[in-house]
This record gives C-alpha cells, sequence and structure tokens, in this order.
C-alpha cells in the first residue's frame, strides 16, 4: 500500500482534490476533519482547549465556536503553537489508528493507495512519514478571495491565517506532484486524473 501525503494552503483546495482522488479508489483521511471532530464535547481535546482559553471560545449551545477560536490563535503565534500542542497529539492517534486498520483489514483486501490530508504536514515535519507527497497550490489572490468567500471574515484576518503557514511558494518545493488549482476545475481534475495514474505506477511497477 502507498502511503501519499496530501498538503496546501488553508482555502487552496486540498478537500476538493482529496475527495477527487477518493473518487477514483484512493483511501482517504482529512486529518483537518478529524480536528474538527476532537474539539466536539465528546473528543477527547474538547476540555483541555476549553481549559486552555476560556468559556469565551464556547457558544451558547456549549460547542467551541471554531471563528472565535481562530481569531486568537491567527493573531498570536503563541496561542496556535498552544492550540496545536493540545489537539495534534489525538489527530495522530486517530490517523495511525486508522492506518493500522489497513495495515491489517479484518476482510483481508486493503488499498492500493492511502491518502492523508493535512495542512500542516510539512510544518509539522510529517511529510516525511508518507511514501509520497503532494502539495496542492494556487495564486495568493485565488486563495484570499476563496478564503474570504468561504469564511466570512476580513481581509486583514484571512492574510494572518495565510501568513500563519508556510508560504506556498515554499511549500511546493517538498511536493513529489504539484496541484495547480488556481484555475478551472476542470484541469484541476484532470491533474488528479493524471497523479492518480503516476501512484497506480509506483504501486504495480
Amino acid at each position: 500500500m502507498l502511503k501519499v501525503g496530501l498538503t496546501g494552503g488553508i482555502a487552496c483546495g486540498k478537500s476538493y482534490t482529496l475527495s477527487e482522488f477518493q473518487k477514483l479508489g484512493v483511501y482517504g483521511i482529512d486529518l483537518d476533519r478529524i480536528g474538527h471532530k476532537v474539539i466536539e464535547p465528546d473528543g477527547p481535546a474538547y476540555q483541555p482547549v476549553v481549559d486552555a482559553f476560556g468559556d469565551g471560545i464556547l457558544n451558547a449551545e456549549g460547542l467551541i465556536d471554531r471563528k472565535r477560536l481562530g481569531k486568537i490563535v491567527f493573531s498570536d503565534e503563541e496561542a496556535l503553537k498552544k492550540l496545536n500542542a493540545i489537539v495534534h497529539p489525538h489527530i495522530f492517534q486517530e490517523e495511525q489508528r486508522r492506518m493500522n486498520a489497513l495495515q491489517y483489514p479484518l476482510s483481508n483486501v486493503r488499498p492500493k493507495i492511502a491518502m492523508v490530508d493535512a495542512a500542516l504536514m510539512v510544518e509539522t515535519g510529517a511529510h516525511k512519514n508518507y511514501d509520497v507527497l503532494i502539495v496542492v497550490y494556487c495564486k495568493l489572490e485565488v486563495q484570499l478571495r476563496r478564503l474570504l468567500y468561504r469564511d466570512n471574515i476580513p481581509e486583514d484576518e484571512a492574510l494572518r491565517r495565510v501568513r500563519s503557514q508556510m508560504p506556498l511558494l515554499k511549500k511546493v518545493r517538498y511536493g513529489d506532484y504539484i496541484v495547480e488549482n488556481s484555475g478551472r476545475l476542470s484541469s484541476t481534475r484532470e491533474q488528479i486524473r493524471h497523479t492518480y495514474t503516476e501512484l497506480l505506477s509506483r504501486v504495480e511497477g
């Protein structure tokens, strides 16, 4: 089984790229989605995050409001490090559990390619754990426009969130494959299909 890391900048289209690979038969693990789950009230990181950042991050239902939390951590580097130190171990534990399940499946059928999607894969050094790394890239102006539309936040906050991550032009240097997602989705899908063919050839020889 080929283990593939998938990363890129915020609002560059990682989740879309993962979903397209899954349509082709790749087994996908979205660590950002797992990150959302571990801070839900029944999740292992919920209470530690509330203890660290206070009840002000909770909404009326007692859920962690990710927008409120985001305003804190994306304007304070130390706060972001504190959040990551709490959340990341739980995310990686769940990733390992799922990977182990694939390595030793009950049905004796395992996928040829397992792909893990995470925003901070290069920043944390986790990209070294995979056989191949794919980086999803888009132009800064496109990235900002998508982020403003998606999260409905002010432009200065969007810039802070982008700048909290490694610059994309630096991140793409780590990639074995690059998916350029600034333009039409048809172009992105064609790149994904081509990359999938390349990945299969690595597995099948």
